[in-house]
């Protein structure tokens, strides 16, 4: 029972919470990517299962954000799992690949409940087209040449404790600060990436009629920056379909759909608007899609 009271309590404080654009790209369909935030997810459905990512956000602007993500794990023995995660993502004149090995390990920690403890490690490369700053006004700063074609490693470490009806999710993908580029009053500078520390939580509520309530949240914290706050909310229909909503504090606002094709196929999508009136006066949508094939 303590679990779930601090379950309750996480959820009770997201909704408080502001939030603002981070650094890493963000995922709508969180719950069903959690791979890619969380190493100690590998495994932990006890079964191989693969899955693809693809998001395209602001719609028809030139150089907007796209994302797209594939994760692959699998149980290992008794205890162990591992998992691979590629990451490519493209935004304005920059363009990041990142790729990354999984290790888990699944503490038992009573009949129902299940601690997973995970590892990443990985390589990410970075370009940035300095030609196209001058494009968006931007002065060039010389530095930047050091940035293209970088090779930086990098690790990450998470858990996930899982129960039936619940679960819990903590993690930092990427531990190390890694050289990019800011913008600083309209300058182009060599910065930094920050840690981004995720917190996430669900709950599984069953209505009855083979209808199921699955509400959760994700916490993303970035140093110097607002807490960013996911709150979403699907049903459940005979285990064939989920329908829901998300909504990004004072960001966005979002449809899911999620097909259960068969035992081992689930495809979904995701359509998300922004809120603040400077962004939806040039923004299309988001879209997201997502597949994940147990093996």
């Amino acid at each position: 029972m303590k679990s779930i009271y601090i379950l309750v309590l996480v959820l009770t404080l997201c909704t408080i919470t502001r939030v603002e654009a981070q650094q890493d790209p963000n995922y709508t369909m969180y719950r069903f990517n959690m791979n890619l935030i969380n190493p100690a997810y590998a495994g932990a459905d006890n079964t191989a299962n693969l899955g693809v990512n693809i998001r395209s956000q602001w719609a028809n602007v030139e150089g907007a954000p796209e994302t797209q993500s594939f994760i692959f794990g699998v149980p290992v023995g008794k205890n162990l799992g591992l998992g691979l995660s590629v990451i490519n993502d493209k935004t304005f004149i920059e363009k990041q690949t990142s790729i990354a090995l999984d290790f888990s390990y699944h503490l038992k920690l009573n009949k129902v409940l299940d601690l997973y403890l995970g590892f990443k490690a990985g390589l990410n490369s970075y370009n940035a087209n300095a030609d196209g700053l001058v494009t968006y006004s931007i002065m060039q700063d010389p530095n930047l040449a050091n940035l293209n074609g970088k090779l930086n490693p990098n690790f990450g470490a998470g858990a996930y404790l899982k129960h039936e009806d619940y679960f819990i999710s903590l993690s930092a993908p990427k531990i190390l600060s890694t050289d990019r580029v800011e913008d600083n009053n309209g300058i182009a500078t060599a910065g930094a990436n920050r840690m981004h520390v995720y917190l996430s939580g669900g709950y599984d509520f069953d209505l009855g009629g083979n209808i199921v309530l699955k509400p959760s949240t994700l916490l993303r914290y970035v140093n110097a920056t607002p807490l960013s706050v996911d709150l979403t909310a699907l049903l459940e229909f005979n285990k064939r379909i989920d329908l829901g909503a998300a909504y990004r504090i004072d960001e966005s606002v979002s449809g899911l759909v999620i097909f259960k094709l068969s035992k081992t196929l689930e495809i979904g999508y995701a359509y998300e608007s922004a809120l603040q009136s400077s962004i939806r006066s040039i923004d299309n949508g988001a879209h997201e899609i997502m597949m994940r094939l147990e093996i």
